[in-house]
């Protein structure tokens, strides 16, 4: 188990640099510090909103489970979205008129 707990490490540090060295490469001026790196991998170092955090991990009206990471390399869970799956939650309701 201690195995698995230190690759899991070295892989968080690896995707954290490959991350910063791609906004490093970019003109300054380009620099969003926010992106994708290969397979899709999301990454986020600005600075968290509570917005945001709530829209990554409690979003009611998003029914994705895995949503994109807040701050730093990976993914987020919108526990809201599980819990209504797996039936602890009720339905929400969709609009059925555009606003």
């Amino acid at each position: 188990m201690k195995e698995l707990k230190n690759a899991a490490k070295i892989i968080g540090i690896a995707l954290v640099t490959a991350a910063v060295v791609q906004e490093l490469k970019k003109p300054a001026e380009q620099r969003a510090w926010r992106g994708h790196l290969t397979f899709s991998i999301p990454y986020d170092f600005t600075s968290p909103s509570l917005q945001r955090l709530k829209e990554a991990y409690w979003n009611a009206q998003d029914d994705r489970i895995i949503t994109e990471r807040v701050f730093g390399v990976g993914w987020a869970i919108n526990v809201h979205a599980l819990l209504r799956k797996l039936g602890w939650l009720p339905q929400v309701p969709r609009s059925t008129t555009e606003e």
